[in-house]
This record gives C-alpha cells, sequence and structure tokens, in this order.
C-alpha cells in the first residue's frame, strides 16, 4: 500500500520544516512580509501551520482536535480583496521551501503538494469579501497523490474545488 503523502514526506518533522521554510520565504518576499509579519499573528503560527498541511495530507488530526476547523482557517484568510499576486507569489514559496526543508524530490511527490497548494490558495481567494460568507463546519481537506479526496466519515461537510475549476 502507499504511503499517505504525511508519512512520503517524514511525519511531523518533515511538515514543521516545511512551515518554518515557507514562514521564512515569505518574511523575505516584499510583498507577502506584511502578513506574515504582523504584530498579531498567533505565536505558534509556524507550528500551527504545520500541523495543519500535516492533517491534510494525512498525518494526524492535531489541527483540527486542539486548534481549529477548516472554516476558521478561511475566515481567517477572507476578506482581503483580490490576492491573485499574492497567491501565486505564496505557491512559489512554498514550491521553493519544499527545497528547503528537504523534502523528498520525487516528481509525484512535488507535482502532488503543488497541485495542493494551487487548490488551496485558489479555494481561499473564492472569499474576498467578509469573513463572514466562509460557510461554519467546513471538514478538514484531505489531499491525496490523487488530489483531493472525499470527506471522511458521514455528516462531515469538506470543502470542495473553489467555483470556476
Amino acid at each position: 500500500m502507499r504511503p499517505t503523502l504525511y508519512e512520503f514526506a517524514g511525519g511531523d518533522p518533515a511538515f514543521l520544516a516545511l512551515a518554518a521554510a515557507h514562514h521564512e520565504r515569505c518574511l523575505a518576499d516584499p510583498e507577502l512580509n506584511h502578513p506574515f509579519s504582523h504584530p498579531g499573528q498567533h505565536p505558534r503560527h509556524v507550528e500551527r501551520l504545520a500541523r495543519y498541511w500535516a492533517e491534510v495530507m494525512g498525518g494526524p488530526p492535531r489541527f483540527s482536535q486542539e486548534c481549529s476547523d477548516h472554516s476558521a482557517m478561511l475566515r481567517m484568510h477572507a476578506g482581503n480583496g483580490d490576492m491573485s499576486d499574492l497567491g501565486r507569489r505564496f505557491v512559489a514559496c512554498f514550491v521553493q521551501a519544499a527545497d528547503d526543508a528537504g523534502l523528498p524530490a520525487d516528481p509525484e511527490f512535488r507535482a502532488a503538494l503543488r497541485a495542493y497548494m494551487e487548490w488551496a490558495v485558489a479555494e481561499v481567494l473564492t472569499y474576498p469579501g467578509p469573513a463572514t460568507e466562509v460557510p461554519a463546519g467546513l471538514g478538514m481537506p484531505h489531499w491525496s497523490w490523487h488530489g483531493l479526496q472525499p470527506p471522511h466519515g458521514s455528516g462531515s461537510k469538506q470543502a470542495g474545488p473553489p467555483s470556476g475549476t
């Protein structure tokens, strides 16, 4: 059986390294610096980001159990208007951070990571208006080698592909 993307990456240490490298790249980017350096940022932002990505990629549900749900993540990023260029820059930093973090260079793995982040950015960009427009109760997305997976369990709403894709 094929390992999850989380397992293939190297588990929690790999996602913590990825989140730290991504955060550093965003701070160094002249356009992304502002949203990543504001004083109201959670003091454990990098760790929480690592837990979020790890859970999405097949790791333990630490983010959803200890932090929040997918709706809360979308609300945090909603209301910023058109951020298309920032989205492209964010994806580029993520792809480069995978190198910085020493994640496996396997082309299929890297393609799955890129596809996830492109999907995730597109989903965030579907909420340019107020955070109140984000539906409540969205389950964590689950991403595999084949893309977005159906929700786990019954009655759990999950974010779907953004409209227009």
